[in-house]
């Protein structure tokens, strides 16, 4: 009889996604996290840092699970699974995807945001984005325990964009979040939503001429080899929060929640410094092995000051005017 309500219990815990504990032994947990990409990315490094930190500061047995390689599907699917507390418990995730249970989410990551890195630092040290974070986890049911990200996107594209009049009607491919395709259209390109797996297809297809990325995104996803002119347009510095679903953190003893969140804060600002420290040099290699030209883009601040009304616009309609403004005080 024992026997069967062991299996019974183990089974019920697949099925609901639910970490396993045995009340008659040591905890047996195990917390399953996903990444698109393999072990060389930021991101997983970022989260592998979050497994080694939570061990330490639990001091406990604690399995992790780490399915990568986009074995999961992707960032937008990760996000709904931890939404729902099932299959994801963790992973890195852009905040496009959390435009469903946030307005104010894809603002975290919106173009022309930061002046450079000094500044998206100051942001993130001031914590200016907690009324996202704080919406965030009432809706979704998803916290934001740290925030990892720090590459500068540009545009890479089959052919060299170095001004405005050779930006104008570019077909660029951009994240889902609305606020891209108003910026990029502001900017006089012709943006588009494509999933993000497809975008290499749709370049060497002709349906598009570019898409925009970091370098870690260009190198993995290979987007050299059908957009090679990298034009450095510097339009944002990524935020990437790492998430954790709170169903899940609810099940947990208390003194290993308090090692997710701590862990979470420190695996963040880890996995920042990595990709901010990369995305440089990982740009020379490419380039130095012949894989990417990069192409000077002469007009920024031309394009930035097309873009502004947008962004002032875009804030005041999510109610981020507040956000805003303190980011721009930031010096």
């Amino acid at each position: 009889m024992q026997r069967r309500r062991f299996i019974g219990s183990l089974a019920a815990g697949v099925l609901t996604g639910a970490p396993f504990v045995h009340t008659a032994r040591a905890q047996a947990i195990t917390l399953n996290g996903a990444s698109q990409f393999n072990d060389d990315h930021a991101f997983t490094k970022a989260m592998v840092r979050f497994e080694e930190l939570v061990q330490k500061y639990y001091g406990q047995p604690v399995s992790f699970v780490l399915h990568k390689n986009s074995a999961l599907g992707l960032e937008k699917q990760y996000f709904e699974y931890m939404a729902q507390g099932k299959a994801v418990d963790f992973a890195i995730v852009s905040p496009a995807h959390m435009s469903t249970f946030s307005r104010a989410a894809p603002f975290v990551d919106a173009p022309f945001l930061f002046r450079d890195l000094p500044h998206w630092n100051k942001v993130l040290d001031a914590n200016l984005f907690k009324p996202v974070a704080d919406e965030v986890e009432t809706k979704a049911e998803v916290m934001l325990i740290g925030y990892a990200g720090g590459g500068v996107r540009n545009i890479f594209a089959n052919k060299p964009v170095r001004n405005l009049a050779e930006m104008k009607g570019l077909k660029v491919r951009v994240q889902g979040a609305p606020i891209w395709s108003r910026t990029f259209a502001a900017a006089g390109m012709s943006p588009t939503v494509i999933a993000y797996n497809e975008v290499y297809n749709a370049i060497q297809n002709g349906v598009i001429q570019a898409g925009e990325n970091e370098a870690a995104g260009v190198e993995q996803m290979k987007f050299f080899e059908v957009g090679p002119n990298l034009n450095m347009t510097q339009h944002a510095i990524t935020i990437r929060p790492l998430c954790f679903s709170t169903k899940t953190l609810k099940r947990l003893p208390a003194k290993l929640q308090e090692a997710i969140v701590q862990a979470g804060r420190e695996a963040g600002a880890h996995g920042r410094q990595i990709e901010s420290t990369e995305d440089g040099s990982k740009v020379e290699a490419l380039e130095k092995a012949g894989k990417l030209k990069r192409i000077e883009f002469t007009e920024r601040p031309a394009m930035k000051k097309l873009v502004d009304p947008v962004m002032a616009t875009y804030a005041k309609e999510i109610g981020a005017e507040a956000i805003y403004a303190k980011i721009n005080e930031l010096t």
